[in-house]
C-alpha cells in the first residue's frame, strides 16, 4: 500500500491529481490537504507527496517541503512538485524533490513521472533503510543515510559530511560505526565512508563521489575492498 498525499488549494485541481493517481495500476491510500498546516496538524507519513508550490501564497509549498526534510519525519516521501510557477523550479533541487511539474499537468506526463516515483520507491524499499537519528540544536534529527558522505571524528564529537552541509554533535565514531555497519565503513580511525559513495581506491585513499580523498589505514585496506566488493554485489 503506497501512502499518498496531495496538497493544492484549489479543489478542482485536488480533484484532477485524485483522478489521475487512481487511474494508475497502484494499490495506494491518498489523502488530500489544501494547507501546509493542514499537513502538519495530521502529522501522518507519506511515502509519496504531489505539492503545489503556491498553497495559500507563492512559495508556501516550499515551506513545507523544507519542515518535511528537517527530520520532523522518520519515512521521508518522494516529493513530486505541481505548480505553475516556472521561476520556483531550482529551489525544487534544494528540498530533494524528485521532479517538477508544470500545470496544466499532461495525462501522460504524470503517469510516467508517477511510475517513476513508484518504481523507486518499491526498488529501494525504503523502510528498510531506517535513517540516523541524532540530538542537533536541541532537538531530534532524522538523517538519510544516503545523504551522509562520510562521518568524521573530531575528539568528542562527529561531523556529518553531507552534500551542501556539515552536521556537527556530540557521538562516537565506534557506536556509528556498529549502528550503520553494512552501508558504512571505517576506512580509519577518523573516518567513517559511505560505500554508496565510494568512487575509487588505493591502498594509501579513498575518492568520494564528492571529490574528497580520505586517507585509508593499510590495516584496514584489506578488509575494506571486501567489505566494497560485497556492498556493490548486494546492492547491484
Amino acid at each position: 500500500m503506497i501512502r499518498i498525499a496531495i496538497c493544492d488549494n484549489e479543489k478542482n485541481m485536488q480533484n484532477y491529481l485524485f483522478a489521475l493517481v487512481t487511474k494508475q495500476d497502484v494499490e495506494c491510500e491518498i489523502r488530500e490537504y489544501s494547507t501546509s498546516e493542514q499537513y502538519l496538524a495530521e502529522n501522518q507519513e507519506f511515502d509519496l507527496v504531489l505539492l503545489d508550490i503556491k498553497l495559500q501564497v507563492p512559495g508556501d509549498g516550499l515551506k513545507l517541503a523544507r519542515e518535511i526534510r528537517n527530520g520532523r519525519y522518520v519515512r521521508q516521501p518522494l516529493i513530486i512538485f505541481i505548480t505553475a510557477y516556472k521561476e520556483y523550479v531550482y529551489d525544487a533541487f534544494d528540498v530533494d524533490a524528485f521532479q517538477y511539474l508544470l500545470k496544466p499537468v499532461d495525462e501522460e506526463r504524470f503517469a510516467e513521472v508517477f511510475g517513476r516515483a513508484i518504481r523507486q520507491i518499491l526498488s529501494e524499499d525504503r523502510q528498510q533503510k531506517p535513517p540516523l537519528v541524532i540530538q542537533y540544536a536541541g532537538a531530534s534529527r532524522a538523517i538519510s543515510l544516503d545523504s551522509i558522505y562520510y562521518v568524521e571524528s573530531q575528539g568528542h564529537k562527529v561531523v556529518l559530511h553531507m552534500e551542501g552541509e556539515k552536521l556537527e554533535y556530540y557521538a562516537k565514531l565506534g557506536a556509528l560505526e556498529e549502528e550503520l555497519y553494512g552501508q558504512f565503513f571505517r576506512i580509519h580511525k577518523g573516518y567513517l565512508v559511505n560505500l554508496s559513495f565510494v568512487d575509487g581506491y588505493n591502498k594509501s585513499s579513498v575518492s568520494i563521489s564528492n571529490g574528497e580523498k580520505l586517507l585509508i589505514s593499510k590495516y584496514k585496506y584489506a578488509d575494506f575492498v571486501k567489505a566494497y566488493l560485497e556492498y556493490v554485489a548486494r546492492e547491484g
